[in-house]
């Protein structure tokens, strides 16, 4: 809901500019071109002010509280895709100064070099002289914002898409590798380029191998999750007894440590997938409560061609691919590969103590 009412919101920012510059900058040129034949002149600051109609300072509040109103809900309703946000505003900004740059700027140019307009502002100091010319030259405040914005916007868009992005890690499914307020990194190339939003892979670049950490949409709803990759498409895998056999051979796990040392809750091990050392948890607790499905007991699936079975290092508190299944290679969002920051909540300080690659 809060992406389309994004939509409606810059459809509706689109119109006011246009219409601002199709009709408030006439009327404001209309306007001085009186003062100039009179021979009028003002203070500059009453000439900014009653040249420009009283309509367009409403439209530009009322753009200002449909903005202001999307922010709020986006935070009340805790809702909304920061990708697709990212999309829309660049495009927002980028159409108005194409359209500005191809329509509109010419035209003011022309208007504020012409000799009837430069000799009437000759009259002024240089320093409101150029504050006039400056304001009867550039775009609307709408348009103002939008080229302003576009430049830092664009290359935002372009890092967090295609090269970079952050993430927050919010629950414990990837204990002991990661922690709850651990902030991560993920390359957004090395599964190949994706386009923004949808998805679609424009550039093959590699794929997941076993035990990366990775990224991804489950295929029931749109919201990141990470995970270790288990299973690669053909694999047949075994988990029994909370040991997992890969097409035939036994991933070793090592214990290190049973938590707390005193009434132990948590197994510790050392996990090796195929070469890949991680570390994984696993439950001493015994379970009252049977669940309908049970995710956490013993299955053996064969992964399908493009799909990939992803499995928390939490092994007994994780919801993965025993609760909805493999994960299908276009809900793919890249891999994991650094903790940059630790900050659990607001109350906490944040700490770089776990910066480093995450195994």
């Amino acid at each position: 809901m809060v992406d389309t009412i994004l939509i409606i919101i810059s459809c509706v920012s689109l119109v006011i500019w246009f219409v601002q510059e199709k009709m408030a900058r006439p009327q404001q040129q209309d306007k001085l071109n009186e003062l100039i034949a009179s021979g009028k002149q003002l203070p500059a600051e009453q000439l900014q002010a009653d040249t420009m109609p009283a309509w367009n300072e409403l439209l530009f509040k009322f753009t200002a509280v449909i903005w202001i109103a999307w922010a709020a809900s986006v935070v009340l309703v805790k809702d909304g895709d920061f990708a697709f946000v990212l999309v829309m505003l660049t495009l927002l900004s980028g159409v108005v100064s194409g359209l500005d740059k191809l329509i509109f700027a010419g035209a003011r140019n022309a208007y504020i070099e012409s000799k009837a307009v430069a000799d009437y502002l000759a009259k002024y100091t240089q320093e409101q002289r150029e504050s006039l010319s400056m304001y009867f030259g550039q775009d609307m405040v709408v348009g103002e914002y939008a080229k302003s914005f576009f430049p830092v916007l664009a290359f935002v868009l372009v890092l967090r898409s295609f090269v970079i992005e952050p993430f927050q890690i919010p629950s414990g499914s990837m204990v002991p590798t990661l922690l709850v307020g651990d902030y991560i990194l993920v390359n957004k190339f090395t599964y190949g380029l994706r386009l923004p939003v949808v998805g679609t892979k424009i550039v093959e670049v590699g794929e997941p191998e076993r035990g990366d950490s990775m990224v991804f949409f489950p295929p029931h709803k749109d919201i990141y999750f990470i995970k270790r990759v288990i299973g690669l498409p053909g694999d047949q895998i075994t988990y029994k007894n909370k040991v997992l056999t890969i097409n035939g051979k036994v991933m070793e796990q090592t214990l290190l440590a049973e938590l707390p040392p005193i009434n132990p809750q948590v197994r510790m091990f050392s996990e090796d997938l195929d070469g890949v050392e991680h570390l994984s948890h696993s439950s001493l607790r015994r379970r009252t409560i049977t669940p309908i499905t049970d995710q956490y007991g013993d299955f053996s699936i064969t992964v399908k061609p493009g799909y990939y079975w992803m499995m928390g290092d939490n092994r007994d508190n994780s919801a993965d691919s025993r609760s909805w299944g493999p994960v299908p290679e276009e809900r793919i969002v890249g891999k994991a590969f650094a903790i940059w920051l630790h900050w659990p909540s607001f109350g906490d300080i944040p700490t770089f103590s776990r910066m480093g690659a995450i195994q």
